[in-house]
């Protein structure tokens, strides 16, 4: 028979009480932005950078932040997600990075959605190059689920080579390069305010630190500081 040893009240502890209080700061953000910042200077200037870029837009550009904007879609992050479950899996022999990855990127789009609802903001005032989906305009889900997974990715690489220098400064350019692109395409395309898009990079970075703390770093730390295995391993055969 087969168990999957994990401390798992101990993970949810270090995931559910920050998730918790990321929610509600989010919440409160997107509520204080609209209830009570918008109509401001601080709102003025947010809706400013939208109508620059608007303004400013070309064909060559709108078709590159298409792309870019796409990285992002739900089903290209839900299927890569999955796919690299199993090949973490396969590859590491061992749940920690598949799990760890999996939590970052739902723990984002949760609260993401939680905070949409409740928030309610609308989308800037210009054209719309993409055809806007129910949720709205606070946080930026493009740019969370974005971060969340090519950030995610690039911590486990890093983490598995440490030692090769030139190959995390690449991880890195991609899994934080990649989210910003995202970020600058879903304001180009007048799909976000710039406080949707920093708050949804932030969201992002907060779900990748607090799941890569619960089932990444510290079963690491336990394990050399000799303290036996803790978090996830290899389910072994009773």
């Amino acid at each position: 028979m087969s168990k999957l040893p994990i401390d798992l009240r101990g993970a949810l502890r270090l995931i559910l009480l920050p998730l918790s209080v990321m929610a509600v700061l989010t919440i409160g953000v997107g509520l204080l932005i609209t209830k009570v910042l918008e109509p401001t200077t601080i709102g003025a200037n947010d809706r400013g950078v939208n109508e620059e870029l608007a303004r400013e837009r070309t064909t060559f550009w709108s078709d590159v932040t298409d792309v870019l904007s796409g990285l992002s879609d739900t089903p290209v992050i839900v299927g890569a997600t999955a796919v690299l479950l199993i090949v973490f899996r396969l590859v590491f022999k061992r749940w920690n990075e598949s799990l760890f990855l999996v939590t970052a990127v739902w723990s984002q789009s949760l609260i993401f959605l939680l905070s949409t609802v409740l928030a309610e903001r609308k989308r800037p005032a210009v054209q719309h190059l993409d055809p806007a989906p129910p949720t709205s305009s606070f946080p930026s889900g493009h740019t969370s689920a974005a971060v969340a997974f090519y950030c995610g990715v690039a911590l486990v690489l890093t983490l598995h080579t440490h030692r090769h220098k030139i190959l995390n400064v690449l991880w890195w350019l991609v899994g934080l390069g990649v989210p910003l692109g995202i970020a600058y395409s879903r304001m180009y395309r007048g799909m976000h305010h710039l406080s949707d898009v920093s708050w949804g990079f932030l969201l992002g970075l907060v779900c990748v630190a607090v799941a890569a703390n619960a089932l990444l770093l510290r079963p690491r730390r336990r394990e050399r500081d000799g303290k036996g295995p803790e978090g996830l391993r290899t389910a072994r055969t009773a």
